[in-house]
């Protein structure tokens, strides 16, 4: 009470001066700051004021490429704006003033083609508020399994065409084995056929031969009282006609 009492007269002695040209002075004073240190004046009190979209810089690091627009609003919600003109272009816009805060302004741009995120614009939200340090430790561990997820599935990768070469490999030795086989059988009966045909063609140069021996043998005659005489010969008796007689 006593500071403020005192600061209302030092503020009226300019006018008192004026009044009575005749009031003897007084000694300057010291400046305010000297007196009242401890004094600070009020300051306006201003609202927090929102505007458009709310984003967190830990669920827009966890944005990625090829999810679907509904994945997209799952965790970021809908945007501010999407132009009529370009609805493949979704637009996170934000112009927020906080009391004795620096203000928020930021723009997150997100293009889509046939329903998946393609592109993401992360040049404007400078101004977003830090990662916490709970969230530092969520994101770490979220980094940490989204790599050995990535090194699972690039190994599983590399297994999968380990397995499909040696099958691969496994089926051109079948198919090899089964074109030699089948060339071995078909020379086989190939050879046999030769053999067969080598035989047939024997037996007719043999037949042949034999045919023209024949014709070639000379013709015995016979005179017709020789074979008259032999026809007029007489016949044995049979072996039982002695015993009988």
């Amino acid at each position: 009470m006593n500071k403020l009492t005192l600061i209302a007269f030092s503020l009226s002695l300019p006018f008192l001066s004026a009044c009575t040209p005749s009031m003897p002075t007084l000694p300057d004073l010291p400046d305010m700051p000297n007196i009242l240190p401890d004094l600070s004046l009020p300051t306006l009190y201003k609202d927090d004021i929102q505007q458009g979209s709310v984003l967190t810089r830990f669920k827009t690091n966890q944005l990625k490429v090829g999810m679907s627009t509904a994945q997209v609003q799952d965790l970021i919600g809908s945007p501010s704006i999407i132009d009529p003109f370009h609805n493949n272009q979704w637009n996170y816009i934000n112009h927020s003033t906080h009391h004795e805060q620096d203000d928020i302004h930021y723009r997150l741009v997100l293009k889509f083609e046939q329903n998946k995120l393609t592109l993401i614009d992360t040049t404007e939200i400078a101004s977003l508020p830090k990662l916490t340090d709970k969230e530092k430790v969520l994101e770490e561990k979220r980094l940490a399994e989204e790599k050995a997820a990535i090194e699972a599935a690039k190994q599983a990768k590399i297994k999968a065409q380990e397995f499909a070469k040696a099958e691969a490999e496994a089926e051109a030795e079948a198919q090899r084995i089964a074109v030699e086989k089948s060339e071995a059988e078909a020379l086989k009966k190939k050879t046999e056929l030769a053999q067969a045909k080598q035989s047939i063609k024997a037996k007719e140069v043999a037949s042949s031969q034999s045919s023209k021996a024949s014709e070639n043998a000379p013709v015995k005659h016979v005179e017709p009282a020789t074979i008259n005489k032999e026809l007029q010969a007489p016949v044995p008796a049979p072996w039982y006609k002695f015993w009988m007689d």
